[in-house]
């Protein structure tokens, strides 16, 4: 699996929350999120490189394409912390949790769901 620019991964996220839609879709959700809708032939581009990556699918519909998602999410995110593991923490996840740990981005609460996760 090919990894991401940080402008693919948003427009992914958008498909994965949407599973189903054309670019103007994708444009609209854009449009909310920013304030400005970017031009159609930007998300266009973007679309067909994620279908060139293997990230998406299409369904022709005359002149119309709906896109749908070829890699799950549940699927990138796996590899996505694998890598941020291997690259950052050495591959301990013990490390990942310190350090979530010190930054303050996990609490007890938190820690402990994790823990009984990890558990089943």
């Amino acid at each position: 699996m090919q990894t991401l620019t940080r402008a693919e991964e948003e427009i992914m996220q958008i498909i994965w929350k949407l599973e189903r839609c054309t670019v103007s879709d994708i444009r609209d959700v854009i449009e909310q999120t920013d304030g400005a809708k970017p031009p159609h032939s930007t998300v266009s581009t973007m679309v067909r490189i994620l279908e060139e990556k293997g990230f998406l699918s299409h369904k022709a519909y005359g002149r119309t394409y709906e896109y749908f998602p070829s890699v799950q999410k549940a699927d990138y995110t796996k590899r996505s912390l694998n890598k941020l593991v291997t690259d950052y923490f050495d591959g301990s996840v013990n490390r990942l949790v310190s350090f979530l740990m010190e930054e303050e981005k996990l609490n007890v609460a938190e820690l402990t769901k994790l823990l009984e996760k990890l558990d089943d």
